[in-house]
């Protein structure tokens, strides 16, 4: 039986392509050696269940590996300790295997929930017994840890966790505890009612840093579809196949696995790619974005709802997406520290950055297409302008600066410069979306987002079109944005360039002219 790529649940090797995770369970495995007790917490869909059962799986040759997951435990079990401790013992008689006599007969007994004195403290001294009497060292996982984590039982269970951990010298425990999970343990406060706040101190202090990297890497990608060429023979270029899967995601898992998905079981096939040798190609991957980015899924679900949940980071998302305000990383900024947890964002160069393209994409896409911006004049005007700036499949980018510098100055042109800085590139994306929607795609190079300037990259059926957005600091510093375009147009080999110029001058001249620099041409739009 043939593989498939999967974003279901965990992946199998036998079943699923897959990443190499090798070396990562040699470096879990050296923390287990050294009786860590730790955290995995990453965002959604980030491959937590997939390198935990790979793990079990790696680990069961020197160690008796307990795992279980809270998301088999209902809510209504986490409601007081007796509950608890009898849902605890029932996962744990179906997970742990053959067990002493003693200890599964006292666990029998407390998964009934009939034994008023089966408190968290008689359990873990059963659990201290079964320690003791294994034939080998004993790891405890618990995957989904977060899944009922605002309420006393919880707090009351961790504590119990590290109480057993600081006596391990003086008595059988664990070997190592790993527990996994969205939100930091050590953070999960968060999770806490704002009436419950007296539960807010975590006892999970002890948990060591946990900095295997989880992320794909352009090499990881690359292996995978090395497995899926065995197997098809497509004559793929698969090192800038995976290049462009790791541009795309940064190595972000579901993403990866998803566009993989999407050009093997949904594009190849098509009138468009009619077998997997025209699919796996820059086109195919291309119209594989252009699908996730307009799908409904349960990470994209997941991302915007915890915009509605904390509107403090909405308001962060929408600085970095549109005012390009550089936001220095500050360990102690609680907005900061949830939007990384959450997958939002990755810190580089000790700055805040969108985690990836397909994530900024989205966002913009959430943010432009709000009802209240969408009953705006200049999608309104966009929207009945779109027909004529698509001639045999190809975007006149030219014709759409001008009329978008018609239309703005129109709709816009006595506004303030505040105004003009802060909005007026968004209302430009905000003029393109209509145009290109369901067709083509856009993204920000992040390297060169900032407060004064944007390089917008549109992809539009093949074509790419690369438009610099800026605020005007004088003739000067307009001529260096003429160049860094020459140089970007030759990194992405293209001949023609185009540059937005939001300009404060009363003196200025509106509209669009060519201008050649070498052997580029760059078309400049001033409004």
């Amino acid at each position: 039986m043939k593989k498939t790529f999967n974003t279901d649940g965990y992946c199998d090797p036998e079943l699923n392509y897959m990443v190499d995770l090798s070396s990562r369970l040699a470096d879990i495995k050296a923390m287990v050696d050294a009786e860590k007790y730790f955290t995995i917490n990453r965002a959604r869909q980030y491959g937590k269940t997939t390198i935990l059962t790979a793990l079990a799986d790696y680990l069961k040759a020197e160690y008796s590996v307990i795992s279980l997951d809270f998301q088999m435990i209902s809510y209504a079990d986490f409601e007081s300790e007796q509950s608890f401790v009898a849902a605890f013992s029932r996962e744990l008689l179906d997970c742990a295997g053959k067990m002493p006599a003693s200890v599964e007969s006292k666990l029998k007994l407390y998964s009934t929930g009939k034994v008023h004195e089966a408190t968290l403290s008689v359990l873990f001294k059963t659990l201290a017994e079964l320690c003791a009497k294994s034939e080998k060292k004993i790891v405890l996982i618990i995957d989904e840890i977060d899944t009922a984590s605002n309420n006393q039982v919880f707090i009351d269970f961790l504590a119990q966790l590290r109480a057993y951990y600081l006596k391990r010298r003086r008595m059988h425990t664990f070997q190592s505890v790993i527990l996994a999970g969205v939100y930091d343990v050590r953070n999960i406060r968060r999770r806490i009612r704002p009436d419950e706040e007296h539960k807010q101190n975590s006892p999970w202090n002890i948990a060591a840093d946990f900095d295997v990297n989880m992320s794909f890497s352009g090499e990881d990608i690359a292996g995978m579809l090395e497995q899926y060429e065995r197997d098809y023979h497509t004559g793929m270029d698969i090192r800038k196949i995976s290049g462009m899967l790791y541009d795309y995601t940064s190595g972000y898992p579901f993403l990866v696995s998803r566009l993989c998905k999407l050009m093997d079981e949904k594009i190849s096939g098509t009138k468009m790619f009619p077998n997997r040798e025209a699919t796996w190609s820059q086109e195919g991957v291309t119209e594989a974005v252009k699908r996730l980015l307009s799908e409904k899924n349960t990470l994209f679900e997941s991302l915007i709802g915890k915009l509605y949940d904390y509107p403090e980071l909405r308001e962060m998302i929408y600085l970095l997406l549109f005012q390009g305000q550089t936001i220095a990383y500050n360990a102690d900024d609680q907005s900061i520290d949830m939007l990384r947890m959450f997958g939002f964002i990755r810190i580089e160069n000790a700055s805040v950055q969108i985690a990836n393209r397909i994530f900024e994409t989205r966002l913009y896409n959430y943010f432009l297409t709000l009802p209240e911006v969408q009953n705006g004049d200049m999608y309104k005007l966009a929207l009945r302008s779109k027909n004529q700036f698509i001639h045999d499949g190809k975007l006149n980018m030219r014709l759409l600066l001008e009329k978008f510098v018609v239309h703005f100055d129109d709709v816009y042109g006595d506004r303030d410069e505040r105004f003009v800085e802060e909005d007026g590139r968004r209302y430009f994306m905000l003029y393109l979306k209509p145009i290109i929607n369901g067709v083509g795609n856009y993204y920000v190079e992040a390297r060169t987002r900032n407060q004064e300037r944007t390089d917008l990259i549109i992809d539009y059926l093949g074509a790419q079109y690369i438009v610099e957005m800026k605020v005007w600091r004088g003739k000067a510093y307009n001529e260096r944005g003429q160049e860094q375009l020459k140089d970007y147009l030759e990194y992405y080999h293209l001949q023609k360039g185009y540059m937005l110029s939001f300009n404060f001058n009363k003196k200025k001249e509106i509209g669009v002219k060519e201008i050649q620099i070498g052997d580029k041409i760059l078309v400049e739009a001033v409004v």
